[in-house]
């Protein structure tokens, strides 16, 4: 069995919600899922928003899309991923979660687009 991974679970955030806050949860709540299911796996996953909507509150952001949610969003996700071992990708379209990808071919890393392609930890 491979060692435990650091994966960034990348899926749709704002995607196809118009910004809808239950929409949006969802998208959280999928990502959070997929990161259980690593977990139990032996791995250590991690999201962008988890680190990322704290901090936005934090600074003060209005709104999804203002200065400050550019600011922070994407960027964390960027600075995390560097220093992961894999990601995930989940769900439907999303350009955030296709950068991510693309950072993670770029940089050398593995990508999954399943979780039944993840293989356990020892």
């Amino acid at each position: 069995m491979p060692r435990p991974l650091m994966i960034l679970v990348a899926g749709p955030y704002r995607s196809g919600t118009g910004d809808d806050p239950r929409k949006l949860q969802a998208n959280v709540q999928a990502m959070n899922d997929a990161a259980l299911t690593l977990f139990r796996a032996g791995h250590l996953p991690v999201t962008g928003e988890a680190l990322a909507l704290p901090l936005l509150e934090t600074a003060g952001s209005a709104r999804h899309g203002d200065a400050v949610f550019d600011e922070i969003f994407h960027p964390i996700a960027e600075r995390l991923l560097s220093r992961c071992d894999a990601v995930l990708r989940i769900g439907g379209p999303s350009e955030g979660a296709d950068r991510m990808v693309a950072q993670a071919r770029d940089e050398g890393k593995e990508v999954y687009t399943s979780l039944a392609t993840v293989p356990p930890a020892r």
